[in-house]
């Protein structure tokens, strides 16, 4: 995977009142935990993965947001899998995804 297009996703979240707290290969954490971003193989797309614990109803305007704002700047977002965050140790948080929400 080579380099992906982090300054158009920072632009596109910050269009929105929001920010990145951190970036890991592929994965983009917001500073909020409703959902996670992620690149895939084509620079023009990202996935939104959505957190198990996150409230629906209140993430759909949310969403479209961030579809707008993605649009706008060339992007597609497109929802990917849900996933929950746990405490694996002292330092780092273990991410499980799945199809389904729990």
């Amino acid at each position: 995977m080579g380099q992906k297009p982090l300054g158009v996703l920072k632009d596109i979240v910050e269009s929105m009142g929001m920010g990145i707290s951190y970036a890991y290969e592929d994965l983009v954490f917001l500073e909020h935990s409703a959902f996670i971003l992620q690149f895939t193989d084509n620079d023009h797309e990202i996935l939104v993965h959505i957190n198990t614990e996150a409230d629906m109803k209140e993430l759909e305007d949310t969403l479209a947001k961030l579809n707008n704002a993605a649009s706008g700047r060339g992007m597609a977002s497109i929802i990917g899998k849900y996933f929950t965050l746990s405490q694996a140790d002292d330092a780092n948080i273990a991410i499980e995804f799945s199809e389904i929400p729990a």
